[in-house]
């Protein structure tokens, strides 16, 4: 492979990675008859941080390890990317989370039969509010996802030790989950909700309801302004 379709492949990869991780600890909790049924939020937060750590660690062994739009967009707003593979780097991250959703209904093909509650189906593959409220739903993930982006880019003004810094992001979405995910779900990240929607549009899985487009616009949307927020931040503080 070229240096760019590499990079572009790691996106992708590291993407998948995340998504089979993240939506898996999500179906382990919320799935009946899985042996982590009813572990809770704490759980969820714990295994989206670890998924993110273990997904960084795979694309960054090839490339930059974005693993989402909203960083791909700040970073080259900073100038640290170059915007010709923007477009590439947001469509590899979103194919690379559906088939990140298509290996965690895979997983657990079984046990979707036995749950007949659709929105805990739904919430498998995709976020969605506590309390819909517009306003509060958009400025919630804005919030998270300004915390996500400016954080990573201040973390390059620190020295880590070698191979630490994808376990430092781990710590900063388990972070970002526990305080401020339970508004919304905190998708701050626009591939990790719409990919995996997809996927549970498409996909013939038993007892889903509907994917909620609706609603589907604020994770897109929301995070990629909270980035870009947290680019401009940046920008004029640096």
């Amino acid at each position: 492979m070229t240096g760019d379709t590499l990079q572009i492949f790691s996106e992708f990869l590291g993407t998948m990675i995340l998504v089979l991780l993240g939506d898996g600890v999500v179906a382990a909790v919320s799935l009946k008859k899985s042996k982590a049924e009813g572990a809770g939020w704490v759980a969820i937060a714990l295994g989206w941080g670890a998924a993110v750590t273990i997904g960084v660690y795979v694309a960054g062994s090839m490339g930059p390890a974005h693993i989402n739009p909203a960083v791909t967009l700040a970073m080259a707003i900073i100038g640290n990317f170059e915007w010709a593979l923007v477009i590439p780097f947001i469509l590899a991250q979103t194919a690379g989370a559906f088939v990140g959703a298509g290996l965690v209904w895979l997983t657990y093909l079984p046990h979707f039969k036995e749950t007949k509650d659709e929105a805990s189906i739904l919430g498998i593959f995709a976020t969605g509010p506590a309390i819909r409220h517009t306003v509060s739903n958009i400025i919630s993930e804005i919030i998270g996802t300004f915390v996500l982006v400016f954080a990573l880019m201040m973390f390059g003004k620190n020295i880590f030790a070698d191979g630490l810094n994808p376990l430092v992001v781990g710590i900063l979405v388990l972070s970002i989950g526990l305080s401020l995910g339970g508004a919304t779900g905190y998708a701050i990240n626009p591939a990790r909700d719409l990919g995996p929607r997809l996927a549970h549009q498409f996909l013939p899985i038993p007892n889903k309801g509907a994917s909620d487009w609706a609603y589907s616009w604020i994770p897109v949307a929301a995070p990629m302004v909270g980035g870009v927020i947290a680019a401009v931040l940046y920008l004029v503080i640096t």
